[in-house]
């Protein structure tokens, strides 16, 4: 027998934790956000703490390369103009929260 703010119980089963009855599917998708959400944190802070060329050889080195790998297929009139909207379309963080 499962005691309220259990989280066993049945593949699929609702689960009643803290008062609030949700799916094992549910809980498992917030738990894993969750775990994501903590990941990232702690990869940016490690990421902060870097030496300098460790730093750009993470963030900024392999995006430019690639754009600049883009840049000599194009050769567009205005190659660092062309660089610039390519980092901004392929930003590998997503678009800036300014």
């Amino acid at each position: 027998m499962e005691e309220p703010g259990s989280l066993e119980s049945s593949k699929g089963n609702p689960v009643e934790v803290d008062g609030k009855v949700t799916s094992e599917v549910e809980k498992s998708s917030e738990v894993a956000e969750a775990f994501r959400a903590a990941g990232e944190a702690q990869t940016a802070m490690h990421v902060q703490s870097l030496p300098i060329r460790a730093y750009l050889d993470t963030t900024v080195v392999p995006i430019l390369l690639d754009g600049m790998s883009a840049l000599v297929k194009e050769r567009p009139a205005n190659p660092v103009e062309w660089l610039g909207t390519y980092l901004i379309k392929n930003n590998p963080q997503g678009p800036s929260k300014v």
